[in-house]
């Protein structure tokens, strides 16, 4: 076989075992560093058994340091272990086959454990380790050729292939290394990933809990500052209001305690009930804001399974958010209408203040956007997840200074509002 084809061929089996564990860490995202170095022990062990029954060695010395790689990955990655085996595997070979002096093959593959040893210490960088590991091999491979292999064949020859095998060896060890680098910047990128998608999912919970919050606690500071002590009227009309609102702030922070995604209690609630307690909660800020109002709501009674404390919470804030969209000292209107069928209620809240552009528009309900110099983000986001929770849809259609309309279609059981 020829020089080409066999090196060819030895470089294919050396590279074969070292692919398949480079794409399966690469693509494994949750795969753990035991693993990893599992694979790696058996995929260097691997290459250099390919290379020992099909490389076609025994007619080409030069090509046996090709055996080396292995084992100088071995040194790379702090397997003392793995290289002593494979050590011990390629001086058996190179004695057997190539008849080489035991005291050589002794002294090189000592060599490359102190080396090993010596660069550890020091906390020399790799690129030095595998630089001092060539300067050894080019020295044992010339003398070997020399001394024993090649003495009567012409000095250039020789010297031209102990200069071709070296570099070969220097060569494909870097591209070796530089793919195990690749690959672990590869592992930490997937490690880092996870780590961000944990710290989103804790802030994406804190947020919920800041946020929903603070929605309540902003109507109870509402109605404090409105309350007047030597009013009676007043006071029997806003504190069962407050009481209503610092409790579902209780049920919420009780919720996201364990940071886990919403729950949903279902029960039987008439959803008009719901829609004209939430208005009568927010009406009296509404006009402290000078806000004009236009509601049509039906008057019959539609039951439905839901979580009523959930529904007001994704109400509230929408009512909210088009309270926040007033343009300056301009008028704003919001409008709250509900359209029945014989399976489905339609809950259409509008607002003429300053709408959204299609672009803003398209990135509503995205985590962390939001248009309000002071918003969170996650309004949006946390509404449409409670009125899926509900298998309802919410929808929202704005023009920047046209307003915004917001529909939430709820199913209903027809079952459950049969006279």
């Amino acid at each position: 076989m020829k020089f080409f084809d066999t090196f060819l061929l030895n470089t294919i089996l050396l590279f074969f075992p070292l692919f398949i564990y480079l794409i399966y860490v690469a693509y494994q995202k949750m795969v753990n560093k035991k693993n990893m170095d599992s694979i790696f022990v058996v995929a260097l062990i691997l290459s250099m058994v390919l290379m020992l029954a099909y490389g076609n060695l025994k007619n080409n010395y030069y090509m046996t340091i090709l055996l080396n790689i292995p084992l100088l990955l071995a040194y790379l990655k702090d397997k003392k272990l793995l290289a002593l085996v494979l050590s011990i595997i390629v001086s058996v070979y190179l004695i057997i086959i190539f008849r080489i002096n035991i005291v050589i093959i002794i002294f090189e593959y000592l060599s490359y454990f102190l080396l090993y040893v010596i660069s550890s210490r020091r906390g020399i960088v790799s690129g030095d380790i595998i630089n001092n590991f060539t300067i050894v091999k080019s020295g044992i491979l010339s003398f070997i050729v020399f001394a024993f292999l090649s003495p009567k064949v012409n000095l250039w020859i020789n010297v031209v292939n102990i200069i071709l095998s070296i570099s070969t060896f220097y060569l494909i060890t870097i591209i070796c290394y530089k793919l195990f680098q690749k690959t672990e910047d590869i592992v930490t990128l997937n490690d880092t990933i996870k780590e961000l998608e944990k710290e989103k999912t804790i802030r994406n919970s804190l947020f919920k809990i800041t946020h929903e919050v603070k929605n309540p606690i902003a109507v109870c500071k509402g109605y404090l500052d409105m309350i007047d002590l030597n009013n009676k009227k007043k006071i029997d009309k806003y504190i069962p209001i407050i009481k209503s609102e610092i409790n579902r702030s209780l049920l919420l922070l009780d919720d996201y305690l364990d940071f886990s995604r919403v729950r949903i209690e279902k029960d039987i609630i008439d959803i008009v009930m719901l829609i004209e307690d939430t208005l009568r909660s927010m009406g009296v800020l509404l006009k402290e804001k000078n806000i004009n109002t236009n509601f049509q709501i039906i008057e019959e009674e539609v039951y439905m399974m839901a979580d009523y404390n959930r529904l007001k919470q994704v109400l509230i804030n929408i009512i909210k958010n088009s309270m926040e969209a007033k343009i300056d000292e301009q008028e704003l209107t919001i409008s709250v209408e509900t359209i029945l069928t014989k399976n489905n209620i339609r809950i259409i809240i509008k607002d003429d203040g300053i709408g959204m552009t299609k672009e803003e528009l398209n990135k509503l309900g995205e985590a962390f956007y939001t248009t309000k110099a002071n918003g969170t983000g996650i309004g949006v986001n946390l509404s449409k997840e409670i009125i899926e929770k509900h298998k309802g849809t919410l929808t929202y259609e704005s023009k920047k200074y046209g307003g915004t309309s917001v529909t939430i279609d709820l199913p209903i059981d027809p079952e459950l509002n049969y006279d």
